[in-house]
């Protein structure tokens, strides 16, 4: 008999109660209710499609566009001893394959998969293998041509349906009404029931300063208020900058972005996680996954291009219920930049191919090849060769995928693995012949499970402690080890990545949709126009200003903004 799902919320993730919502949708997905929630940041999706998958025989196939978020719960739910895999870009074709046998062959119960996985020959292959109970759909507005942040991969989950009869959950934290429409027509979803929570987060106060001196007002504010932090900037430059001065000013912070390291973003990121550093200064590129509930602030050094933006940033605070404040600070040169933007974004077409030659010479791509292909992409060493600046690339990259030619991943970390390919008497003639390669083989078949079945992911730093060598060392076996076919070695891989979904074509032939260009850059028009009256409200409450955006209209002035702490107006 399956357990209920009180009973696993209790068992694996040590909670007595579910969030609001949460329980209704569960029992919507294990009645077989296709289902549609619209859930703020924080408000536990996750949970949603986890404890209903536990509950049913087989697995949920969640899709996912995060490759940081996919190996974070990935790696959360096999802490809980619960089988989860995840397929992202940069995997070899062996990893796939051994990826797919083991969801078919073992106990999986999550199979995380990026948009672009699906239609692959490899992943239909498998896919009628597959015993799926849920297909569970995150960062459901991405769907959407029309919402903030469209992908044309998303268009093909629509197909899983005539290969699946499992029930659909989509997701979605930040979705208008007009962009949950669109939801429900491309996922195909059947009479879905559909849930959305209160947008309010009562205990949440939001203000805005324009100011020239944002720096000294940012240092105010956390003068004050006392806490963790996150404080978001529109450049990795700026966060160098502004965790540079407030260290100055006695204030612990360190800069996080997509530039760094994967080594550097966790010292960063685990520093902060526990409280060693007050404020992470961050590009967008932080929030995703990060479960920290009592941070107090959440500043916005630049002004975010959207209201969706701005509304999942700044509900990373307070998420514990205690009272937090969300800050926008704004200049002259953000409001001009601001209005600058969709002429920016959305480059004219005869623009666009010029710098789409470029990439191709750059990635020494031919004509018709890269179908299915990764290909490890420096955005800065590609400006520095072509004389390209980097915002200019970046947007004409941002049409090219919203045209459904590419994807790009700014962040990919793909661990070490290793995997034996030898017999296990061949190994141990091998080890007699080549003693001192012993140790490490050793080491390597004491500390990772699975390696002789699959790839598996190793740590040179771990291996190198438990055999008493340095870093160079190991990695200089490891090579050896391969050069004598003993085992599989890949080594990790930290850059960014062009996925290409079909064979390229020559830049006279590249075809730029003008009519959805054109629609598009309307719509992001509208969004930054958006957060501009945001940032111009002198009465109306924030809070309600922001629940109405998202179809929340029975929202009541909070009471704690700076707009109702002005009038005086008490919580509604």
């Amino acid at each position: 008999m399956s357990l209920s799902p009180r009973t696993i919320l209790k068992q694996y993730w040590n909670h007595d109660t579910f969030r609001p919502l949460q329980e209704d949708i569960i029992r919507s997905v294990l009645d077989g209710k296709d289902t549609l929630a619209l859930l703020p940041t924080g408000g536990g999706k996750s949970l949603c499609f986890q404890v209903p998958a536990m509950a049913s025989p087989g697995l949920c196939l969640v899709v996912s566009p995060l490759i940081a978020l996919m190996k974070d719960q990935t790696d959360r739910l096999r802490r809980k001893n619960i089988t989860a895999f995840s397929l992202y870009s940069g995997m070899s074709r062996k990893e796939v394959v051994n990826t797919l046998r083991l969801a078919v062959e073992s106990n999986c119960k999550f199979l995380y998969v990026s948009p672009e996985r699906l239609e692959t020959g490899l992943f239909q292959e498998y896919l009628p293998s597959l015993p799926v109970n849920l297909i569970a759909v995150d960062e459901a507005h991405c769907v959407s041509q029309w919402g903030y942040d469209f992908r044309p991969p998303y268009l093909r989950i629509a197909a899983l349906r005539e290969q699946l009869k499992a029930p659909m959950l989509a997701l979605t934290a930040s979705a208008t009404p007009e962009v949950l429409e669109d939801i429900q027509e491309k996922l195909q979803l059947r009479q879905p029931a559909v849930f959305r929570s209160s947008f309010t987060r009562p205990d949440l106060s939001y203000s805005f300063f324009a100011t020239e001196g944002k720096l000294q007002k940012a240092a105010d504010i956390l003068q004050k208020v006392p806490g963790s932090s996150i404080i978001y900037c529109n450049t990795r430059r700026a966060t160098r900058e502004v965790a540079e001065q407030l260290n100055r000013l006695s204030i612990p912070a360190g800069a996080y972005h997509a530039g760094l390291s994967r080594e550097e973003r966790g010292t960063v990121q685990d520093a902060w996680l526990k409280d060693r550093l007050r404020v992470i200064v961050s590009t967008n590129a932080f929030g995703m996954g990060i479960d920290k509930p009592d941070v107090r602030t959440v500043i916005h050094f630049h002004p975010p291009e959207s209201v969706e933006n701005y509304y999942q940033e700044a509900g990373r605070g307070g998420r514990d219920g205690s009272k937090a404040y969300a800050v926008l600070l704004c200049d002259g040169l953000d409001r001009d930049r601001l209005k600058a933007l969709p002429g920016v974004r959305f480059p004219p077409i005869d623009k666009i191919r010029p710098v789409y030659q470029q990439l191709m010479n750059y990635l020494q791509l031919p004509v018709g090849s890269g179908e299915g292909n990764y290909y490890d992409f420096d955005l800065f060493r590609f400006s520095d060769a072509f004389g390209c600046d980097t915002t200019t690339t970046l947007n004409v990259i941002r049409t090219l995928e919203q045209e459904g030619l590419l994807n790009f991943q700014q962040q990919v970390f793909l661990p070490s693995s290793v995997q034996f390919t030898t017999a296990k008497q061949a190994l141990y003639d091998f080890e007699h012949d080549q003693p001192a390669l012993q140790p490490l083989i050793h080491t390597l078949l004491r500390t990772y499970e699975g390696v002789f079945e699959r790839p598996t992911p190793v740590r040179e730093k771990q291996l190198a402690y438990l055999t008493g060598k340095d870093v160079p060392q190991v990695v200089k076996e490891l090579q050896q080890l391969q050069g004598y076919h003993v085992i599989d070695y890949t080594p990790q891989k930290d850059s960014p990545q062009l996925y290409f979904f079909y064979g390229r074509p020559a830049a006279e032939e590249l075809y730029i949709d003008p009519v959805g260009h054109r629609l598009r850059k309307e719509q992001f028009a509208a969004r930054v126009q958006t957060i501009l009256r945001y940032m111009d409200l002198s009465v109306e409450c924030r809070s309600r200003m922001l629940a109405n955006y998202f179809g929340d209209k029975g929202a009541k002035d909070c009471g704690i903004c700076d707009n109702c702490r002005k009038a005086g107006r008490k919580t509604g």
